[in-house]
């Protein structure tokens, strides 16, 4: 019976096999080759168990996945054949993205005059070699929550470690990458700006937990399931950076600006101008930010040390904060509507990583010395420097029994007076230098937490104006999104 049963699956076996027409062959064996390749890529040779899957699906057809093509009804065969296609669709669309490429829009004006609010990016993720899905199970248009809907678009588990495949290279200085927002891994989802961590500093855990009406649930993100976040490299794994008067130090060497680097400006004018006179300085509305009389009366001081015009207390014409370039600083201050230009100096801040910084007089123009882990590296942990490594072995490289007491630094739950990091590090900031909440606030970025390199402006769309009258900005589409330094 059981020599039957088996010579009756050989016998219909060959005859599927016999039926299929060349063509079915054909194609079987390129996607056959495609899948070899990607598994090859993968370094991951359990996955061709999926190969049979492969086979039966264009040659045996064992697994009646096309069963509606024979219903007798023709409503049946019209709805499965649009899922069909749909399906077939998202498979794709899901390998593209995770594999090859995906789209982004800027959302804010960090990146601003290199990137501009309103641009959609082709951000490829093969420059630096596309990761593993962490979290596999994702819908594959969606970021982390769904439409209309407001639930998750994933699903937690299972949960894969992190992998990189082989790329065309690695970040370098001056790249402007993608990445998942690093402090995005704890949300209260109806409070998401400021993220978790600075409300936590501001109000205290407490106040967040107890006031959901307010903040939302507390939830947590996987990796790259957080909110993409686009910057400039500007610090690599191993290198000390510092900044001196808003210039960037390598090691102690002076790194070139970027031309679209900007900074904020005190710009004083003669009179409240239109939006034609802004649009020729270049300015886009956002940071058109006209300073009040009462802020004005509070400054006096400061403003007036600052060369702006008074007429007594009373300002001799509206006193703006704007971001500029280099080249726009110029054009503002030859213009004749113009009273006074000065580059605006701020003052110590309390709130700039590693959140000590504040007993050093640090600011966003005069920052660090600060060293960037690299894999590898070995370092010496302190309380004192203890800020500075937190979230890497707590949150980023997962020893979350780790803290001081006593005076003692413990990892894993044991005394430990040094550590070796596991992963690269990069220190990322936005050319908006003034107006970037960047790695001067919120630390390090893991190498897993790299996303990839954008490289065309697909179509970019300005807010501030109808399609059919500068809305969408023709000169910027297809341009070379990762300008260098």
């Amino acid at each position: 019976m059981q020599n039957n049963t088996s010579s009756s699956f050989t016998d219909g076996l060959k005859s599927r096999i016999r039926a299929t027409k060349p063509t079915r062959w054909i194609r079987f064996g390129i996607v056959a080759a495609l899948f070899t390749g990607w598994v090859i890529w993968l370094d991951n040779y359990w996955v061709l168990l999926f190969l049979p899957l492969l086979f039966d699906i264009y040659i045996t057809h064992y697994i009646p996945f096309t069963w509606w093509k024979e219903s007798k009804s023709k409503t049946v065969r019209t709805l499965m054949s649009w899922v069909d296609a749909i399906v077939y669709a998202l498979i794709l669309v899901y390998f593209i993205f995770t594999f090859i490429g995906q789209n982004y829009q800027i959302p804010s004006g960090s990146l601003e005059k290199t990137l501009l609010t309103g641009d959609y990016l082709w951000v490829n993720k093969m420059s630096y070699g596309p990761r593993v899905p962490m979290t596999p199970i994702h819908f594959p248009l969606v970021q982390n929550t769904m439409p209309i809907l407001g639930t998750k678009s994933y699903v937690e588990w299972p949960n894969w470690k992190y992998h990189r495949l082989k790329g065309l290279g690695n970040v370098k200085t001056g790249d402007i990458v993608v990445f998942n927002f690093p402090a995005g891994d704890t949300v209260a989802v109806k409070m998401q700006n400021p993220d978790y961590y600075t409300l936590v500093r501001l109000l205290g855990r407490n106040t967040i937990l107890n006031n959901p009406d307010d903040f939302g649930e507390v939830i947590y993100r996987p990796v790259d399931r957080r909110e993409n976040y686009v910057k400039r490299a500007v610090g690599m794994p191993g290198e000390t950076i510092q900044i001196i008067d808003g210039d960037i130090y390598i090691d102690s060497k002076q790194q070139p600006t970027p031309a679209t680097a900007q900074r904020d400006y005190y710009v004083q004018t003669t009179r409240r101008l239109t939006s034609e006179e802004w649009d020729n300085w270049g300015v886009p509305v956002d940071d058109r930010r006209e300073m009040a009389l009462a802020a004005i009366e509070r400054d006096y001081f400061a403003l007036s040390s600052a060369n702006l015009k008074f007429n007594g207390h009373t300002p001799a014409g509206p006193i703006y904060v704007v971001p500029l370039t280099a080249s726009m600083a110029i054009k503002v201050k030859e213009s004749p509507l113009t009273l006074a230009v000065e580059k605006i100096i701020v003052e110590p801040e309390s709130d700039l990583f590693p959140y000590y910084s504040a007993k050093y007089g640090w600011t966003r123009h005069n920052y660090g010395p600060i060293s960037i882990p690299a894999k590898g590296q070995t370092v010496q942990l302190t309380p004192e420097n203890w800020p500075l490594y937190e979230r890497i072995i707590r949150n980023y490289e997962y020893h979350p029994d780790s803290y001081v007491k006593d005076g003692q630094v413990y990892v894993d739950g044991q005394p430990a007076d040094s550590y070796t990091f596991a992963m690269d590090y990069y220190f990322m900031m936005g050319d908006n230098r003034d107006n970037s909440l960047d790695s001067r606030y919120w630390g390090f970025v893991p190498e897993d937490h790299i996303v990839g390199k954008p490289m065309r402006v697909l179509i970019s769309f300005d807010k501030d104006k109808g399609l059919l009258d500068g809305g969408i900005r023709w000169d910027r589409i297809l341009l070379d999104a990762n300008k260098g330094l």
